[in-house]
């Protein structure tokens, strides 16, 4: 039995939540994250990434598969249900997202910095 994917796997003081840098559309990067450890459902993946609506998350997830970085299979029979889980192609991703992530925690508070300036500047103050 695999082990449930943590709550806050992503929470706001995650690095992934203010990474600049994208892999995919916003979501693409941490869906990629869940799938390290093996095939998940749909409903494994909306614990840790529960801010993300169920539409978006489809569309992350067709978005992956449509790109050859996640494969969807449907697991016919009485309780059928699908599990997505990652390509080859899809876990040469992982590397190149650790480092991002290890790159945005080490200019965590430059980051917080220059957003937090940009906005005051936008509100005028």
């Amino acid at each position: 039995m695999r082990q449930p994917l943590p709550t806050n796997m992503f929470d706001e003081l995650c690095p992934s939540s203010l990474n600049p840098i994208r892999f995919g559309d916003k979501w693409a990067a941490l869906v990629i994250r869940c799938l390290d450890g093996g095939p998940r459902r749909f409903s494994e993946l909306r614990v840790p990434l529960r801010r993300v609506t169920p539409k978006v998350l489809t569309g992350s997830l067709r978005a992956l598969e449509r790109d050859g970085l996640v494969a969807r299979t449907v697991h016919p029979g009485r309780f059928a249900h699908v599990e997505y889980e990652l390509t080859p192609l899809g876990r040469s991703m992982l590397a190149p997202i650790a480092a991002a992530c290890a790159w945005t925690e080490r200019h965590w508070d430059e980051l917080l910095d220059a957003r937090e300036s940009y906005d005051a500047a936008r509100r005028g103050g």
